[in-house]
C-alpha cells in the first residue's frame, strides 16, 4: 500500500511539473525595460523561453506591460503558447490602439485578422469602415477579405457603396464578379469604333 501510494505521488508530479518552466530567463525582459510587477505577474502566467522572447517583441514594438502580460494570459486561457507577437506588433505599427489589440487576442484572433486589419488601414479607409470589417470578422458574419475590398475600391467604387457591399454580406466570390464585370465594362468604353472624317482628294 505504502509503494502505491508512493508511485501514485510520483504521478501527480510529474503531470503538475510537466507543463513548469522553472528554468525561464526572464532577464530579457528586464533588459527590455519592463517593470519588475510584470514580469511576476509573467512568472505567475509560468511562461516559457519562447513566449519571453515573444514578449520582448511586444515591448519593442512600444505596448505597455498591462497589455503584454494580458495578451499572454489570453492566449493561456485559449489553451496555447503565446506566439503572436509580430501580428500585434504589425497592428501597433498601424495605428490600432491596445484595447483594439487586446479585443482580437481575447477572440483568439490576432494572427487571422492582423494581416487584413493592416491592409484595411493601408487602402486608406475611414476608421469606421475598418472597424465595420473588423467587427464582422470577431462575430463570424460574412464579409469580404481586403484585398477584394481594395480592388473593389480600385474599379472606382466610392467607400460608401463599398459599405453598402459589406452591410449587404458581399462575399469574395460576389466581390470577384463584380471586379471583372466593373474591370471589363471600364476596358471596353472606349473602344467603340470611332469613323475619322477627312477632306476627299481631289
Amino acid at each position: 500500500m505504502r509503494y502505491e501510494r508512493l508511485l501514485l505521488g510520483v504521478c501527480v508530479l510529474l503531470v503538475v511539473g510537466c507543463n513548469r518552466h522553472p528554468l525561464t530567463d526572464y532577464r530579457p525582459l528586464d533588459q527590455a525595460g519592463m517593470w519588475s510587477s510584470a514580469i511576476e505577474q509573467l512568472k505567475g502566467l509560468n511562461v516559457s523561453d519562447q513566449e519571453v522572447a515573444q514578449v520582448v517583441k511586444l515591448k519593442r514594438a512600444g505596448i505597455s506591460d498591462d497589455t503584454c502580460v494580458e495578451i499572454v494570459s489570453s492566449a493561456h486561457e485559449h489553451k496555447r503558447l503565446f506566439t503572436s507577437a509580430d501580428s500585434a506588433a504589425n497592428l501597433a505599427g498601424a495605428g490600432f490602439t491596445e484595447p483594439q489589440i487586446l479585443e482580437f487576442a481575447h477572440a483568439d484572433k490576432l494572427d487571422s485578422i492582423s494581416l487584413d486589419a493592416v491592409t484595411l488601414k493601408l487602402i486608406g479607409l475611414s476608421n469606421a469602415t475598418v472597424q465595420l470589417v473588423l467587427r464582422r470578422h470577431l462575430k463570424g458574419q460574412p464579409v469580404m477579405a481586403s484585398a477584394e475590398i481594395s480592388e473593389l475600391k480600385n474599379t472606382g467604387l466610392t467607400e460608401r457603396q463599398i459599405v453598402d457591399r459589406i452591410n449587404a454580406g458581399m462575399t469574395d466570390e460576389q466581390a470577384k464578379k463584380e471586379i471583372r464585370e466593373r474591370e471589363n465594362a471600364r476596358n471596353h468604353a472606349n473602344t467603340s469604333f470611332v469613323r475619322v472624317r477627312g477632306r476627299k482628294p481631289r
